[in-house]
């Protein structure tokens, strides 16, 4: 029983913290974007950085 006494409370605190930490994350545009992230890995752009050299 004297768990229980230490455990709501803890558990009370890690849930406010949870709760402070997801509102950061909206707030600093961490979740702004869901679908962009699947979209870039799914189609990837060719970028022509690397040009190979015809040789004369």
């Amino acid at each position: 029983m004297d768990v229980i006494y230490w455990l709501i409370p803890s558990m009370i605190f890690v849930g406010v913290v949870l709760v402070i930490l997801l509102m950061m994350g909206v707030k600093s545009g961490q979740y702004d974007d869901l679908e962009g992230e699947g979209q870039r890995i799914l189609f990837d752009e060719d970028n022509d950085d690397f040009k190979p050299q015809k040789k004369s």
